[in-house]
């Protein structure tokens, strides 16, 4: 029997400075697993790129101009089949990462994150797992001093009225940075069952990534509680 290997993860690249597209091309080209289809150098490009090459993952910068990454991001992740998009920001933009996760973005990395972990982190959301550890999402959170935080946690807190009791405990788990079978473990349920509500409480709140979630729980003031 032939085996057939599985095709490379297809990446866009936006961001409107030649030399960190250029650096960015090189430490992803090293990977045989991964190729880079197109660059953007603006967030109105990458709609009609997105359309031309399919990638998997984009690569968003956030300052840019005509269009910035986080409008960018907005749109493409509000089509169906949208890819997965990565910010990469410095960390002095925390109000524009949050925004840019709510929005529907899979993570985020810094600029001068290893080139191992980029590509590490290319692979890892092409299979639908965030890039965004339960502490740097805390931290993010903390450091983020936003208006009308009555108004949010009241509007989360009535989005997750369409939860049922254990989908409402699962949402929890994923607030708390717990992976599936750490739910499982804590709720004496198979893996299997919390996937399956993890995707109900997908379709019930139109959200599409756990980093979404966990910042729905966050709103809504329920890691306060614990």
């Amino acid at each position: 029997m032939t085996s057939i290997e599985s095709s490379p993860v297809r990446v866009l690249i936006a961001d409107d400075d030649p030399l960190v597209r250029a650096g960015l091309v090189m430490m992803l080209g090293g990977a045989p697993d991964i190729a880079v289809v197109g660059q953007a150098g603006d967030g109105a490009q990458v709609m009609p790129l997105v359309d031309r090459h399919a990638p998997a993952v984009v690569l968003m910068d956030i300052r840019m101009p005509v269009m910035d990454g986080l409008a960018a991001t907005r749109a493409l992740r509000a089509r169906p089949m949208a890819p997965e998009v990565i910010v990469l920001t410095t960390f002095d933009a925390d109000d524009h990462v949050l925004a840019a996760l709510r929005a529907g973005a899979a993570g985020f990395l810094l600029k001068d994150t290893p080139p191992a972990e980029i590509v590490a982190a290319v692979r890892q959301v092409a299979q639908g797992r965030p890039v965004l550890s339960p502490g740097v999402t805390r931290r993010l959170i903390a450091r983020v001093a936003e208006s009308g935080h009555d108004r949010r946690r009241a509007q989360a807190r009535e989005r997750l009225t369409s939860l049922n009791d254990r989908e409402r405990q699962v949402a929890l788990g994923v607030g708390q940075g717990r992976s599936n079978a750490e739910i499982a473990a804590a709720l004496y349920l198979g893996v299997p069952t919390v996937k399956t509500h993890v995707s109900g409480i997908f379709t019930k709140l139109g959200l599409n990534n756990r980093v979404q979630i966990a910042l729905l729980v966050h709103d809504a003031g329920l890691l306060d509680e614990e």
